[in-house]
């Protein structure tokens, strides 16, 4: 297959940032009582989002009409079509972001690899059972619950492998399309998700993060696996050596071809909830499929659109019911006609008697992704009052904060929150460039070597190789769930960190083009490997200068031998159950937190990290997480200071952040539903189309997450 748009000639993934970028990204070290631990993150604004070359630029950009791919976007991530049975993207990031349902939201610890075949719910903290339509309650949270819950230590009085996350579609098996151009699905039966004989929404055994300025993330999905690199098929960028696109060359003829768009890991991630048999999709349905479906629909015809939506109200039908262009209509606008105009067969449907794909459905994937990136990357918060003008001083003070948001901001410095909650985006999960100054590194550090575990723990210093922006605080056992510690589909480690440590004992290359550079490491291995354990690296990137005293890396047989150590040595690698660190960003709405949901509140936030965690897992990150002493007046004033971060236009929906009409399922009735007979009939939450002006008084803003619930 011939590749149409290659990475840049330098393995490390390219820089884009301007001058006036890299001076707002700066972040100054200061010694001093005020600013121990380094000065306060940049404003966002101002900020540029990393840039996909080859996406709206170049001889031959793949979007032509940018406006029309948002609107697409929008339109897609909306839509309840999309999904087999009434499931849109924003069904799981409908508030702030995130999905603020509270009913039939529990899922048993499916990943649990100690106990890989649970399908088991436990009994909740307030007593009642759990599981299946379970109405979520304050009493609940935390899901592990401690006598004193400053104290890692102390009594254990609650604990559930059990999951709060999001409930998705019903596990049916796709047969093809009716004639209405609708999903034709066959329930199966459903061993976990079920009342009686009557099959509920399966739910994920993950918490949904934020879309909400996910556009700056250099991977997404809490373990990584959305790669930055889009392959226009998958998520898996180019691990999918199978993947590629149908491109209609200068002679008139259609050939499949590579795709490899850097800095598109929204793309990567767009494409896999709508083809998953848990969220969006009955099972063996592929993006193609859903192409055919959708097509010759009109955008969100079944949903109201306001009139002053701020993308889509040019295109909004005279009914008011979803908009005037076809879906095939806005994806011939946005995008260049080589990748839809061509004539032929493009692989069939499962169904045989069903014609074979047209170009334009066999390329939705791409279509799908970008529009969806493009979108996302227009739901930027950047009005919070942290972004307001700094006061002079150190640490530097937002003039927008209040007196006890800026003690409460000194406790955040202090408590080493700003060391993975770094830069502007306050996530060091973001690409490399929007937290570092572009000349910072020779190479954009993704992999990095930190020490886990300090002295203070009682089992001497432990420094391991890790994938930055990904960490264990032990929220659960590590074996409850691998994070970026896991495989994908083709059998390779999701980690950075994993496959660098492959490079070093076999020469053989990372399954991602990325660059490591044993000088950039913070703590180097010439740091604590004898001299004769050393050799120069031989996979230096670009110059080390000042540090290439520190371009060494251990000899195969200095690395065997920390293998065969306790959790490997001076060889190890710190992935096993560590997650993405998300942004703070709007964090008072965005609850419940952590990979599995088990925190209900801020309080709860601080009590978990300033305690140290809920174990100690021999990948926690303990250098960071430990148990520190504070007060309830500095916890009092640590909230109110991530109360700050919040964005009025996120908490009222303006725009950009406005929407169509969206029901949401919301647990279940306990009777069938009279269309399908084997399902528990839906409820709903209905959310009302808002235009750009945001909720009107009437509607009152966003609440936080436990707002909701009952006691």
């Amino acid at each position: 297959m011939k590749k149409i748009h290659s990475l840049t000639s330098q393995p490390a993934l390219s820089r884009v940032l301007n001058a006036n970028t890299c001076v707002i990204l700066l972040t100054v070290l200061l010694t001093g009582k005020a600013a121990a631990h380094g000065n306060t993150p940049p404003s966002l604004q101002g900020v540029a989002i990393p840039e996909t070359p080859g996406l709206l630029d170049g001889t031959q950009p793949i979007v032509t009409d940018k406006t029309a791919a948002i609107q697409l976007g929008k339109a897609l991530f909306w839509d309840i079509n999309v999904g087999s049975d009434g499931m849109a993207c924003a069904s799981c990031h409908f508030h702030a972001g995130v999905d603020g349902r509270f009913k039939n939201q529990l899922a048993p610890g499916k990943f649990d690899s100690k106990n890989p075949s649970t399908s088991q719910f436990g009994s909740t903290a307030s007593g009642k059972q759990g599981g299946v339509n379970y109405a979520l309650h304050r009493r609940d949270f935390p899901l592990y619950q401690l006598s004193n819950p400053t104290d890692r230590d102390s009594k254990v009085l609650f604990n559930t492998d059990d999951i709060v996350s999001s409930s998705g579609v019903f596990s049916e098996r796709f047969i093809g399309l009716d004639d209405k151009q609708q999903d034709q699905c066959v329930s199966k039966p459903d061993a976990i998700f079920h009342i009686g004989a009557l099959n509920t929404r399966q739910v994920q055994p993950r918490q949904a993060p934020s879309v909400i300025n996910a556009a700056f993330n250099y991977r997404n999905f809490w373990d990584g696996r959305a790669n930055n690199i889009f392959n226009g098929v998958s998520p898996f960028g180019v691990r999918d050596t199978h993947a590629g696109i149908w491109v209609v060359g200068t002679d008139g003829i259609v050939k499949k071809q590579t795709l490899r768009l850097e800095n598109a890991s929204l793309a990567s991630q767009a494409v896999a909830p709508p083809t998953s048999p848990s969220e969006m999709s009955c099972e063996q349905r592929n993006l193609a499929d859903v192409g055919r479906k959708l097509l010759p629909k009109r955008p969100l015809q079944n949903q109201e659109v306001h009139s002053d939506d701020s993308q889509l109200a040019q295109l909004r039908d005279s009914s008011g019911m979803g908009l005037k262009p076809s879906y095939e209509s806005l994806i011939k606008t946005a995008f260049a006609p080589q990748f839809w105009s061509g004539e032929g067969d493009f692989g069939r449907p499962a169904d045989s008697t069903a014609s074979a794909y047209t170009q334009i459905e066999a390329n939705f994937p791409l279509f799908l992704g970008l529009a969806l990136q493009l979108y996302q990357q227009t739901l930027i918060s950047d009005q919070a009052p942290f972004d307001s003008p700094r006061l002079a001083g150190y640490p530097a003070i937002p003039e927008q904060l209040s007196k006890q948001q800026q003690r409460g901001l000194k406790v955040f410095l202090n408590g080493h929150c700003s060391e993975c909650h770094k830069g502007p985006t306050l996530s060091s999960a973001a690409h490399p460039d929007v937290y570092t100054i572009s000349d910072a590194f020779s190479a954009p550090r993704l992999v990095n070597r930190k020490t886990i575990n300090g002295s203070f723990t009682g089992k001497g210093v432990a420094q391991g190789l890790l994938d930055e922006g990904f960490f264990n605080t032990s929220v659960t056992p590590s074996s409850a769930d691998p994070g970026v510690g896991g495989l994908d589909p083709f059998g390779n480690p999701l980690s950075f960190s994993e496959q660098y440590r492959q490079l070093l004992l076999d020469d053989k290359p990372l399954v991602d083009p990325v660059a490591v550079n044993s000088c950039d490491l913070d703590n180097p291995f010439a740091q604590d490997y004898l001299k004769s354990e050393l050799i120069p690296d031989a996979h230096i990137t670009g110059s080390c200068q000042d540090r290439a005293i520190y371009a060494k890396v251990p000899t195969v047989a200095a690395l065997m031998a920390e293998l065969d150590k306790k959790n490997a040595g001076r060889a190890m690698v710190a992935v096993d159950g560590a997650f993405k660190v998300p942004s703070l960003r709007n964090i008072e709405l965005t609850g419940p937190y952590m990979h599995n949901g088990s925190l209900l509140t801020l309080e709860q936030v601080v009590d978990f990290y300033f305690r140290g965690g809920n174990f100690n897992n021999p990948h926690h990150f303990a250098t960071l997480v430990f148990p520190q002493s504070i007060s309830k007046q500095e916890k009092a004033d640590l909230v109110a200071f991530l109360k700050s971060l919040t964005d009025e236009r996120v908490r009222w929906e303006r725009a950009p952040f406005d929407h169509p009409q969206l029901r949401v399922p919301h647990g279940h009735k306990l009777s069938a539903d009279p269309q399908h007979p084997e399902w528990a009939q839906d409820l709903y939450l209905t959310l009302p189309a808002i235009g750009k002006a945001g909720r009107d008084a009437s509607l009152g803003p966003l609440k936080a997450f436990q707002s909701y619930l009952q006691p």
